[in-house]
């Protein structure tokens, strides 16, 4: 029998959540429902979820935080944001606590199942391609070990996101030459929509952030080209 994929579900509506929760069961999730934010991190590491599907919207904590929590965990957990948000603003505050996807109420649950077994895929895909051993790979002052989804600074360890980790790989792997976005666009997300395109604009907005520490490190956006990550030898 094939193993059924565990699916975090937080939802403070409970007429939406229980038709959700019983549709996904149909289809054969396995599916915890939580509505309250403050009681979420208590079950997260006793289920073991592989996805986690989550409100912005909660009480007593907020979908923003909890993604931060939750990404602090485990690093490389896809999560896809619910929101009644229209503002790019709130998406993009969305992408940057760490969520990988996300989808507009109201929905329609067959949209939900495709972004569902989307993000499992592509979840999959990197687990296959995943780096078993401890490598250092160096990027001027800072040290990158793409096992661990870690980047080392002079001063600080950053965690870094699945999503983050994706996009900084390709642009180290490519270091001092260009990178065409569409490239970037195609490898990580599978298309480049003005959506993914906006997505991934907000993930070197980040990435730039964490090489502050070295000057010498710099993302130059080429206009209808692409990015040069530019690195000292």
């Amino acid at each position: 029998m094939k193993e059924k994929k565990k699916v975090f579900y937080i939802e403070d509506e409970p007429f939406l959540g229980k038709i959700v929760k019983d549709t996904l069961e149909t289809q054969g999730f396995d599916v915890i429902w939580e509505t309250d934010g403050a009681k979420v991190m208590k079950h997260f590491n006793v289920f073991t979820p592989e996805i986690c599907i989550l409100d912005i919207m909660l009480p007593n904590v907020d979908g923003y935080s909890l993604c931060k929590q939750i990404r602090s965990q485990n690093p490389a957990m896809p999560i896809i944001f619910l929101t009644a948000k229209v503002e790019t603003a709130d998406l993009v505050k969305g992408f940057e606590a760490g969520g990988t996807d996300y989808i507009r109420k109201p929905f329609s649950i067959e949209e939900l199942i495709a972004r569902i077994n989307n993000q499992l895929h592509i979840m999959s895909g990197s687990q296959k391609n995943e780096v078993k051993q401890d490598v250092e790979i160096i990027l001027g002052k800072y040290q990158l070990y793409p096992d661990r989804y870690k980047l080392k600074s002079p001063t600080k360890t950053i965690q870094l996101s699945q999503r983050d980790f994706e996009v900084l790989n390709i642009l180290s792997t490519h270091k001092n030459q260009v990178v065409e976005r569409k490239e970037i666009l195609m490898s990580i997300w599978g298309d480049d929509s003005f959506f993914n395109s906006r997505t991934l604009d907000v993930y070197i907005r980040k990435i730039r952030d964490y090489f502050t520490e070295d000057p010498s490190i710099e993302i130059i956006t080429l206009k209808g080209k692409g990015y040069l990550f530019n690195v000292p030898k």
